[in-house]
């Protein structure tokens, strides 16, 4: 990996590399998933079949594009027993610690005629994506769909593709089915997205999408949004690890590469006090790329978007961390909790050497859907949150208004809105005052 002194010219070029992957920068994909999302409204299922036959190369049609309970159990059966015990742990703790996120709706009341509240409702039916193409992702089916049914949300409609076979991988059927998917359809791309924001002859139109894919599923959820609500629109896959002396040099390695073994766009990035731990750490990259089965993926995303920094000082690098704003941040460093209050904007963070960025994808309980390309300065990890509204309560006994609505009716004249003034005045125009 590339090792550089931290200074202004390289936070800017590492900034840089980071917003230029996310993909609001994509302009020239954006026609394309125009057309197949129109092609997908105007058409419905049709479309959905064409573009599944161009893209996936698989026959799909209204008698197979529903996976069957047939399906599902035939999933199980190819799905080793171990594999399916430790699904179901992840499980519990995914659902354990997403049940401490759950809201209540509350109200106040006062002695003068006044009631103020929160009504929290889960949503009625939400489109989850998990995504397919050169790997399998059934811990995203997991951290989609459970918080989801945590929320209390009526309908979970799943979307994923299908091989050349029309058959969807049996790991991630049978994930969704543990975690509660209600209906899972054979669709992925684009044109699924469009399906569930706009509703089909057989995928319902629903409230919200959520979960990760690549470009054109990003940017479809982009296009879509405001038809729909989404989570976010996700960029490539980013880790950063802050590390001092103290650090193992071949655990921080294999932290980075965890990441950089996603897509090409994936970005793994260090910052360290201890310029001897970075040529270490260096040394160990390289020689784990040579073994890796996925090297020449990591190789193409430690080129592009990998980087060794070394700073001055652990508060420069403090910095840095929070001005890049990562998905996924890895603290290895003397004092690790203190340095943890220090960082304001991390999507998830990691805190020592045996607290590895896997953990978090895939068992700990935490949500691995996460801000990425800066966002974590605005936006937080998938949650129960998502899945819910909150209305506002308000209620005014004749009493109660009559104590204050002068003041609103000023409030009202000095916005020159006599209207509103007037819908307050109008309930008290017969009082002798």
């Amino acid at each position: 990996m590339k090792i550089v002194t931290l200074n202004e010219d390289n936070k800017k070029e590492v900034q840089d590399n980071i917003l230029k992957r996310s993909p609001a920068v994509f302009a020239e994909q954006e026609a394309t998933v125009r057309a197949i999302i129109d092609a997908v409204k105007t058409r419905g299922d049709e479309a959905v079949f064409e573009y599944t036959k161009k893209f996936d190369r698989a026959d799909i049609s209204k008698d197979n594009f529903l996976v069957t309970e047939e399906e599902i159990q035939e999933a199980y059966q190819e799905v080793a027993p171990e594999l399916l015990q430790v699904v179901r742990k992840a499980l519990v703790n995914i659902r354990s610690f997403h049940e401490k996120q759950k809201r209540n709706s509350w109200i106040t009341t006062t002695d003068k005629g006044t009631i103020l509240g929160q009504k929290i409702t889960p949503m009625q039916r939400v489109g989850v994506y998990v995504p397919g193409g050169k790997a399998a992702y059934p811990s995203s089916v997991l951290m989609n769909i459970v918080p989801a049914k945590v929320a209390g949300v009526d309908e979970i409609i799943m979307t994923t593709p299908c091989n050349a076979e029309g058959r969807v991988n049996p790991v991630v059927l049978v994930a969704a089915h543990e975690a509660g998917a209600d209906r899972i359809f054979k669709a992925g791309g684009a044109q699924a997205i469009a399906a569930l924001a706009f509703g089909t002859e057989s995928i319902p139109k629903v409230d919200k999408i959520v979960g990760p894919g690549n470009i054109f599923v990003a940017l479809a959820k982009k296009a879509v949004y405001g038809n729909v609500s989404i989570d976010s629109v996700a960029g490539p896959s980013e880790i950063l690890v802050l590390a001092d002396e103290t650090a193992n040099p071949r655990y921080v390695a294999a932290d980075l590469l965890s990441q950089a073994e996603h897509d090409e766009m994936a970005s793994a990035v260090l910052i360290t006090t201890s310029a001897d731990l970075a040529e270490k750490v260096s040394k160990e990259v390289d020689g784990f790329v040579q073994v890796l089965s996925r090297k020449e993926i990591i190789q193409k995303s430690l080129d592009r978007f990998g980087r060794i920094l070394v700073a001055r000082s652990r508060q420069e690098a403090i910095d840095a961390a929070n001005l890049f704003a990562p998905e996924h941040l890895e603290i290895v460093m003397r004092d690790a909790f203190e340095v943890m209050t220090k960082i304001r904007n991390a999507g998830a963070i990691f805190i020592g050497e045996y607290s590895s960025e896997p953990l978090g994808d895939y068992f700990a309980g935490p949500n691995h859907i996460l801000p990425t390309s800066g966002t974590a300065r605005f936006f937080s990890p998938l949650g129960v949150d998502d899945f819910i509204k909150k209305s506002s309560i308000i209620h005014y006994s004749r009493e109660a208004l009559k104590e204050i609505h002068k003041d609103i009716e000023q409030f009202a004249r000095c916005e020159h809105l006599t209207a509103h003034a007037n819908s307050i005045a109008v309930r008290f125009e017969n009082d002798e005052d």
